[in-house]
């Protein structure tokens, strides 16, 4: 304490000139600080979706893309919005379906939906399911048929011991025909008597080794993709178990009570008896599962049956929350969502590991941790703030990451060097003050996710909002065009691959400019070869296609193989492959 004491007045001095510190209260309208990020859109909340801050049965949740539009879900169902306008999406169809979470994923012309709670029923009505025991309810992976956007219509779905808080999609490269879903169920487990087969089983430090509890596995769902009603559970791995002792409950197992660093009790409990969520990239082969207690990394080149192959924990974790791949799959960022997202966790008195992205890189099978990044203006109690949920921007070359902070609004962060993570772009609202005035009203972005070009992100109470990236030192405006040549048919956060644009000019200009900021050229072959590369493009734009692979072997001839060229050469390479 004595340490920290003398830290926060040079914390505090730090801050002194960012924006985001001391940003006026305010719902509708709002002050805000941005840096590189402009807001080009938001659409509030309209009914039957909306109610006042902190009403948590209609809070707006994730996001999923298909084509031009933007699945948004709430604990309330999920609404569709037309995004062919990114500077004015249109809200096209609403379906209301309460349950919480609400979490979407898609694929093909299937609609996943995660529901948890007690009141979601099989009928999608308002109604509620009340009792302890109702045939009615529905706890589990909604499944929806959405070939018409307008008239979604549900087709059954798989009904979970501990429903689906989160769900993530898994693709077989060897099985065409079916699509995978591993469930992670956080909510309390169902009595038999309303699903067959769930026991329920106490949280102990003592070895688990018998019975079949519904805690310490996932759930994975097989989806046929010709006959999607047909979806079941067709394993339920237990990930965390001791291979030592057999034990289920063989990883992190803390009990209430224990202490935070902070002094605080943890809050969330890092107890690893489910997973949060997950992210997979099957091109690799591997998931990322945060896992309340622990970190792991599985091999699922068989997704049916998952296999552990590394595990971390940190008493600086209250409760791993999600994971995030490299655009490679080389490194993995995890978040810890200390506070469960309701509670003011950005505050100058919360150190930087504490409710952070903790950085590792992939080496050999295991995770090697290398660095903490936490979004770094000091928010207000009155602001629910931590880590949350995060996508790629897929610029050559670089790892970059946007990130939704809640109430601390977005980072774009750069983690090519994941023991030195920078935030080069920023947005940030001031703390929300309805209903309230002056204590904490729920709000401020769930999801920020890079699409096409864009940034859209989920704002629990404010609606759904669009943003730019600006050009600048850090990121210029080549190596934004080059991210934004990556165009998707459908987009869902954790189910990753590799994201990489066709040979084009802007990349190769977006390798120019890199080579240029790491001073791996000198300033005069820079400017011949940036000239012969525009000369190449306008030659090309009028069909020359002859007199601008001229121009680019003219500016081959003058890039060298060194480590620092290296890179731009190949892009230059693969353009002039590409316009042969």
């Amino acid at each position: 304490m004595v340490l920290l004491g003398g830290l926060l007045p040079a914390a505090a001095s730090a801050q002194d000139d960012d924006p985001r510190v001391g940003l006026e209260p305010g719902y509708f309208p709002w002050s805000e600080a941005s840096s590189n990020l402009d807001l080009l859109d938001n659409d509030p909340r309209v009914a039957p979706f909306d109610a006042p801050p902190g009403n948590f049965g209609f809070v707006n949740s994730d996001l999923a893309f298909t084509g031009d539009h933007a699945i948004v879900g709430s604990f309330n169902g999920f609404q569709i919005y037309d995004i062919s306008d990114q500077t004015n999406p249109v809200l096209r169809s609403s379906f209301v379906c309460p349950g919480g979470q609400g979490d979407p994923s898609v694929f093909g012309d299937l609609l996943f939906i995660s529901v948890e709670e007690t009141r979601g029923r099989i009928d999608c009505g308002t109604q509620g399911a009340p009792g302890a025991v109702n045939p009615e309810r529905f706890r589990g992976v909604r499944i929806f048929d959405i070939s018409d956007l307008d008239n979604p219509v549900q087709l059954p779905g798989v009904q979970l011991c501990r429903g689906s808080h989160t769900h993530t999609l898994v693709t077989d490269p060897d099985d065409p025909h079916n699509l995978y879903i591993y469930n992670s169920g956080t909510a309390g487990v169902r009595s038999p008597l309303e699903l067959p087969g769930c026991e329920n089983a106490a949280l102990t430090q003592a070895p688990v080794t018998s019975g079949n509890p519904t805690q310490w596995r996932i759930d994975v769902i097989k989806v046929p993709l010709d006959a999607p009603e047909e979806a079941e559970v067709v394993s339920q791995p237990r990930i965390f178990t001791d291979p030592a002792t057999g034990a289920f409950n063989g990883l992190q197992n803390t009990l209430p009570g224990a202490l935070h660093p902070s002094g605080t009790p943890y809050s969330p409990l890092p107890n690893t008896n489910t997973c949060h969520d997950v992210s997979a990239f099957p091109e690799v082969g591997l998931l990322a599962a945060a896992c309340q207690g622990n970190g792991i990394l599985l091999d699922i080149s068989d997704p049916v049956h998952p296999v552990r192959l590394d595990a971390v924990s940190d008493p600086n974790f209250s409760y791993w929350h999600s994971a995030q791949f490299s655009n490679d799959g080389t490194k993995v960022m995890f978040t810890d969502e200390w506070g469960g997202g309701t509670a003011a966790r950005c505050r100058v008195t919360d150190l930087p590991e504490w409710g952070a992205d903790a950085l590792f890189d992939i080496v050999d099978g295991k995770m090697e941790f290398a660095s903490y990044y936490k979004m770094p203006a000091a928010q207000t109690s009155q602001e629910n703030c931590v880590a949350h949920n995060s996508s790629v921007i897929p610029v050559p070359n670089r790892d970059i990451y946007v990130q939704a902070w809640y109430q601390g609004g977005i980072s774009v962060v750069d983690f090519t060097d994941t023991a030195n993570p920078v935030e080069i772009a920023f947005f940030d609202r001031g703390p929300i003050n309805s209903p309230n005035p002056s204590g904490l009203n729920l709000g401020g972005l769930w999801s920020t996710y890079w699409y096409n070009g864009y940034i859209y992100g989920t704002e629990i109470a404010r609606g759904f909002d669009t943003y730019g990236l600006l050009a600048n030192e850090q990121l210029t405006a080549n190596e934004i065009e080059a991210a934004s040549e990556v165009q998707l048919d459908q987009f869902n956060s954790q189910l990753m691959s590799e994201l990489v644009a066709a040979p084009s000019f802007a990349v190769v200009l977006a390798n120019l400019d890199q080579v240029v900021r790491a001073a791996d050229i000198d300033a005069k072959t820079a400017d011949k070869v940036r000239q012969a590369v525009d000369k190449a493009e306008k030659l090309a734009d009028k069909g020359e296609t002859a007199s601008a692979l001229n121009q680019l072997n003219n500016a081959v001839s003058r890039v060298d193989d060194s480590a620092g060229q290296a890179t731009l050469k190949e892009a230059l390479l693969d353009l002039i492959d590409a316009l042969s």
